[in-house]
């Protein structure tokens, strides 16, 4: 059981009783007749071939209340997209699969660039951004969940928790944030939330000084999870990174255009486990590196946007605060392991500080060498504004794809 603590910034939704699954979805069905519920999954191709996705499918065939599945497919080609439509029919509810890479929506992409309104880098934010404007655009469910393609640990019972707080008519929430414990073969996981992100943000207050944002953003239990929900008209206004700043991005801006009543955070599973990146030492470009690089920019813009002033000076000083306190985190994670008979490596722990530490300046340096950066890829109200149709085309542009190769022979 978990604890009922709030920490007075954001609502925590803990689960106290363990409230059986069925007694959940009956409820959630209730609510589905007046406020229809949506799933979008961004995805690779090669993760339809992994050990998860057969597992989510599989239970989201289950899933009596969702009225649309949306699915973002990276990284396939034509002959992919047509074994993932093959994979998808599975699934008993309306669902799409967007072609990513295929020519309609890569030609649709092209007219977004010419404008400078489409995503700037391949990646999860760019899918996910898709995902949002397709269910914009079919304006089929109001209260909308999405989580990550490579859960290992799936049931239903996350999705009926993660979606439940914005699908409640009594509930005023706007958007909620996933959280668990990122336990699995017994050891603790959660590198770059644990090691980065809560150590860096303690030590922004403490460089910086006390602000309302970095106080909401260390109240979010697991910053990083992969798993949110949101009212359709979030959607509408919400600029998202398109690197690995996508999690931080997003909950900066529910953060801007939202008070803290209307935001919520949610117990979703007692267990989690994915697939891991690697650390990436000697590579900026890739893994844990790339990441923790993407994390300490959004929050270094974050911060300026709030008139925040940098200085290499500060730089080395937050370095430095956060080395500190990060090394202490160490030291906390290893003892709750051994109390919990769990493994920690304390060297590879500590070498993840280390690299965590570099890239901080080095997240530092990108923010003073690129000051015109675009950090986000501009919402959806400003694609309509340039382009009054961009949703008919991209439906149009979804159900030609759909339409074309749902029959199609290898």
């Amino acid at each position: 059981m978990g604890d009922f603590h709030q920490n007075g910034n954001i609502t925590t939704l803990h689960n106290l009783s363990r409230r059986p699954l069925a007694d959940m979805e009956k409820e959630l069905m209730t609510f589905s007749k007046t406020r229809p519920m949506g799933l979008i999954l961004p995805s690779l191709f090669s993760e339809l071939e992994g050990e998860a996705m057969p597992k989510i499918i599989a239970e989201l065939k289950q899933v009596p209340y969702l009225s649309q599945i949306v699915i973002g497919l990276d990284r396939a080609d034509e002959s992919q997209y047509r074994e993932a439509l093959s994979f998808f029919s599975e699934l008993p509810q309306e669902h799409r699969v967007l072609w990513n890479d295929g020519p309609r929506l890569k030609a649709l992409d092209a007219k977004l660039q010419k404008l400078d309104l489409a995503p700037k880098e391949l990646g999860k934010g760019r899918n996910v951004w898709y995902c949002m404007g397709y269910t914009l655009a079919s304006n089929k469910a109001e209260s909308v969940a999405l989580h990550d393609c490579d859960i290992l640990t799936y049931n239903r019972e996350l999705l009926a928790r993660l979606i439940y707080p914005v699908a409640n008519p009594r509930f005023n929430y706007e958007f909620c944030k996933g959280y668990y414990a990122r336990v699995a073969n017994g050891k603790i996981n959660g590198r770059v939330s644990r090691l980065l992100v809560s150590p860096l943000l303690r030590a922004l207050k403490k460089t910086v000084g006390q602000t309302d944002y970095l106080n909401y953003m260390d109240s979010y239990r697991y910053p990083l999870a992969g798993e949110f929900s949101f009212r359709r008209d979030v959607l509408n206004d919400i600029r998202i990174p398109s690197d690995w700043g996508l999690e931080i991005g997003v909950l900066s801006e529910m953060y801007r255009n939202y008070a803290s009543n209307r935001l919520c955070q949610v117990d979703i599973a007692d267990n989690y486990d994915h697939k891991h990146q690697q650390l990436s030492l000697d590579n900026d470009a890739d893994g844990l590196s790339k990441m923790s690089i993407d994390i300490a920019k959004a929050l270094f813009r974050k911060l300026a946007t709030q008139g925040e002033v940098f200085s290499t000076e500060a730089f080395r000083s937050l370095k430095a605060t956060y080395y500190r306190m990060a090394l202490d985190t160490v030291e906390n994670c290893h003892n709750d392991a051994i109390m919990n008979g769990l493994t920690l490596d304390i060297h590879e722990e500590e070498k993840a500080v280390e690299m965590f530490a570099e890239n901080i300046i080095k997240a530092g340096e990108v923010f003073f060498n690129v000051p015109m950066e675009r950090p986000f890829i501009p919402s959806w109200n400003r694609v309509v504004s340039a382009i009054p149709d961009i949703f008919e085309q991209l439906v149009s542009a979804v159900e030609a794809d759909n339409e074309e190769f749902r029959h199609a022979k290898k």
